[in-house]
């Protein structure tokens, strides 16, 4: 007979013990799980999110010091207490990078970022989450590869990635991920093959054995796969052809299940990343072609067009003699009584408007890819990126307007913005490629030619300090103040930035700014007193302010480009709510000389000290509380060209390290 034990209960059995009741819980481990981990980790987020326009995470705050999550808005935890299960931060227009310590939360089984301005790339420690199960990143700005290290998701069961600017292969690793049912990769800029193996007869629903590294054929259970506008080539793999074939469109695929693929010189292009330009039709769409009509349907269709063009002629000349009896313009009241139609037809015959490129809708729609490509928003207008059949890559601005919203001042205040914005030509600002004006269905839109390394705002507080030298910042500083120069002094009437700040200073591959003026729109759908004003302003009527309004608006970019150089020096935001106002800030180093090196952001190397002291002392004078006494621009940037060296003996003498910088600038 077997012995009993008699003396306590080892721990060890009670641990046992626990497990096997509390099965249901989420995991059963020694030690209770680190909830203040969670916190630390979602914090770490907070910070890495720059821009929270619907104050999303304005209660991610850990002020009680509790070591909880669980009341945040977005945060769903496993019990009052617990850990944190799931992350729901859909649509929230959250500006900023992913944080690598999100990898932290263990216990995450949802985390739905999904449709927000994220940018920068993934980090590979969201591989570490061994529990998570959805992983929404979906339309967002992300770029860069997938990392292979998401093969680490061993419970994940739908990862969404569509509609970012992902480049790269796709990682064979991901075939090791057996429970999963949903892979969406679509409309991104993902090159080569989908990694696959040369077994057929797959089915989602196979008994299929699991083999290390063979790509994605092993995934038992993958029911749903979006792999369409990318840049994907080669053959689809057999295994993967019970997907629809809409699955794979959009690429650069040779074979015979592939449809609508991109066009071969796309394709072979070697700039080919994120171009559109146009899709093959389909083999099986020719099969009809050589049908032939019955003559009897034949003649009716020629009668038919006969008896068209004669009424479009007819139309046409009425429309013209009545033209000719009376001119149109016509001013309706705020609060109109007639109809969208009868009230703009008074505006649309602008003989300066028709001089400007005129693009359609639907050429636009197909540049960025059905409007999915979504690279800014704001209340007002929403930002696309696209590439045009002839090669440029665009932002297309649209407004966010509704036809039976749209009034007669809307619309001249939108056709005299255009113009406004195409008489600018200059380095330094945004080059101006067309509008977009349509009725069915409605749209009002402005197209500008894109500039492709982000905002200043993103390299000063996102990137690296070591990465955006002091070299890069001085050039940047002085490509600022000459393109104002130009807008303010060189243009009658001058032209001034609705909302001059970091975020409206666009940087091209070599670091050229680019000034942009996306927030005009604001006034248009503005209910406020002052926007009625404007519009009940004769001078807006002819799309001009009056000349004291125009000068104090110049005056104010003369203040918001101090305010970009301290930033420039710094590094730190225009307004912080721990720290206050730069300005505020930086005010008492500005007035002793000896203390301007505390302005300087201490990640900076090979800072200039002469260059210091011009930047800060046109900053005292851009910032100065009386506006009559800021200096114009064409002094500002006289200043900056002045007492900044930027030709190849300044910085060799400088420092070799610029040096190289300048040679690969060049």
């Amino acid at each position: 007979m077997g012995r009993h034990w008699t003396g306590p209960v080892p721990c060890v059995v009670l641990l046992a013990l626990h497990c096997g009741v509390a099965a249901l819980l989420p995991l059963c481990s020694a030690a209770p799980p680190s909830v203040g981990g969670d916190v630390s980790a979602l914090l770490a987020f907070k910070r890495a999110v720059i821009d929270d326009p619907h104050s999303a995470l304005a209660d991610w705050t850990d002020a009680d010091g509790n070591g909880s999550a669980c009341d945040w808005r977005g945060v769903i935890c496993s019990s009052p207490q617990g850990p944190v299960v799931s992350l729901r931060l859909s649509n929230a227009s959250l500006k900023g990078f992913i944080a690598p310590e999100l990898g932290q939360l263990t216990f995450l089984q949802e985390l739905y970022l999904d449709h927000n301005l994220l940018f920068g790339t993934i980090p590979k420690q969201l591989g570490s989450m061994r529990n998570l199960r959805v992983l929404d990143l979906g339309a967002n700005r992300l770029a860069g590869p997938i990392p292979p290290e998401l093969s680490g998701l061993s419970s994940v069961s739908v990862i969404n990635l569509h509609s970012n600017g992902l480049t790269g292969n796709i990682p064979p690793e991901l075939g090791k991920l057996q429970n999963l049912v949903e892979l969406r990769l679509d409309r991104n800029r993902l090159k080569g093959s989908i990694p696959g193996s040369n077994a057929t007869g797959f089915s989602p629903m196979a008994d299929t054995g699991y083999t290390a590294h063979a790509g994605l054929c092993p995934s038992p259970r993958l029911n749903v796969g979006d792999f369409s506008y990318n840049f994907l080539a080669g053959k689809i793999p057999p295994c993967l052809k019970y997907l629809p074939r809409s699955s794979f469109q959009g690429n650069c695929f040779q074979d015979e299940y592939s449809i609508l693929q991109r066009a071969h010189q796309i394709c072979t292009s070697a700039s080919a990343a994120g171009h559109l330009k146009g899709f093959k039709r389909a083999p099986s769409d020719h099969k009809h072609d050589g049908v032939q009509q019955p003559t009897w349907l034949l003649v009716l269709e020629i009668a038919t067009g006969v008896l068209l063009l004669v009424f479009v002629i007819t139309g046409a000349i009425t429309a013209s003699r009545s033209c000719k009896l009376k001119p149109s313009i016509r001013i309706s009241s705020w609060n109109r009584s007639k109809s969208w139609s009868d009230e703009i037809t008074v505006l649309i015959d602008s003989d300066m408007l028709k001089s400007l490129p005129k693009l359609s809708r639907q050429e636009l729609e197909v540049a960025c890819e059905d409007f999915s490509n979504i690279i800014g928003s704001t209340p007002e207008t929403v930002v696309y990126k696209g590439t045009m059949k002839d090669g440029p890559e665009v932002s297309v601005i649209s407004l966010c307007a509704f036809e039976g919203h749209w009034t007669s001042q809307h619309e001249l205040f939108y056709q005299n913005k255009v113009i406004d914005l195409a008489r600018l030509n200059h380095e330094n600002t945004a080059k101006f490629l067309g509008y977009c004006r349509e009725s069915d269905p409605f749209s009002r839109m402005l197209v500008f030619e894109y500039a492709s390394n982000g905002t200043l705002y993103e390299h000063l507080h996102y990137g690296e300090a070591a990465q955006f030298s002091w070299f890069r910042r001085m050039k940047i500083a002085i490509g600022i103040a000459q393109g104002l120069r130009y807008l303010h002094t060189e243009l009658q009437p001058p032209f001034a930035i609705s909302e001059l700040n970091s975020n409206s200073v666009y940087v091209t591959e070599d670091f050229t700014p680019k000034l942009v003026d996306f927030e005009c729109w604001k006034m248009l759908f503005s209910r406020h007193e002052k926007a009625l004003g404007h519009f009940n302003n004769k001078a807006s009527f002819r799309g001009r302010d009056s000349s004291e309004d125009k000068q104090a608006d110049v005056q104010g970019n003369t203040f918001a480009f101090g305010v970009i150089l301290l930033e420039i020096i710094s590094g730190r935001l225009p307004y912080c709510k721990d720290k206050g106002y730069l300005v505020d800030w930086a005010i008492k180093y500005l007035q002793q000389p000896e203390e301007i090196g505390k302005l300087v952001d201490p990640e900076l190397s090979n800072v200039r000290t002469e260059d210091l002291a011009v930047i800060c002392s046109v900053v005292s004078r851009c910032i100065d509380p009386d506006p009559s006494k800021r200096p114009s621009m064409q002094i500002i940037a006289g200043a900056l060209e002045t007492g900044i060296d930027l030709s190849a003996a300044g910085i060799l003498k400088e420092s070799s390290l610029a040096w190289a910088e300048l040679a690969l600038s060049l």
